[in-house]
């Protein structure tokens, strides 16, 4: 049941919806960039709310647009998730380095916001220290490949942030 047919609805109209799904896109691509915040879910919530209040008709969004938009969605979560260890590899550091990044990359996201960076460079730098036995210098270079790739990955997410926006203006303005 599409909200538009409740009654009172037909009063507000698709100008509430659009004004709803565009102050929740950009709610959602401040989130992008604010980890507390789930950036890409919200831009999911304001595709999905825009075609529950209008319709399929009306909205202009395709279903397959949702799958389109859980896929990004994914593949961007996987992408953050494992930049950390990927910049600790691309500094010279080795599989324990990789690991601790991404461990404490995991354990950072319960120390918001700043976690998500501290987290990997503890971690790389103590898995270089304990288990590769790597000099202090070495192991530090590698904890700080670990934030430049937290960084890369952020970026990439606030990229795909845009990106599902887009598709969201795409399918409706275009493929109605």
């Amino acid at each position: 049941m599409e909200i538009i047919n409740l009654s009172g609805w037909e009063s507000v109209g698709s100008g509430m919806a659009l004004l709803v799904a565009g102050f929740l896109m950009l709610v959602g691509l401040l989130g992008c960039v604010v980890p507390v915040l789930p950036g890409h879910v919200i831009i999911l919530l304001a595709a999905v709310g825009y075609r529950l209040m209008l319709g399929r008709e009306e909205s202009g969004l395709a279903w397959w647009s949702f799958l389109i938009l859980a896929l990004f969605m994914a593949v961007s979560q996987l992408i953050e998730t494992f930049s950390g260890a990927a910049g600790s590899k691309w500094f010279g550091g080795t599989k324990w380095g990789a690991f601790g990044a991404l461990l404490g990359g995991l354990g950072g996201m319960f120390l918001m916001p700043f976690g998500l960076i501290i987290g990997p460079l503890i971690g790389a730098v103590l898995g270089e220290l304990l288990f590769a036995r790597l000099h202090p210098k070495s192991a530090f270079s590698s904890g700080i490949g670990s934030v430049f790739g937290t960084l890369a990955g952020m970026a990439v997410k606030l990229m795909v942030g845009v990106l599902m926006v887009a598709w969201i203006l795409v399918d409706v303005l275009y493929f109605r």
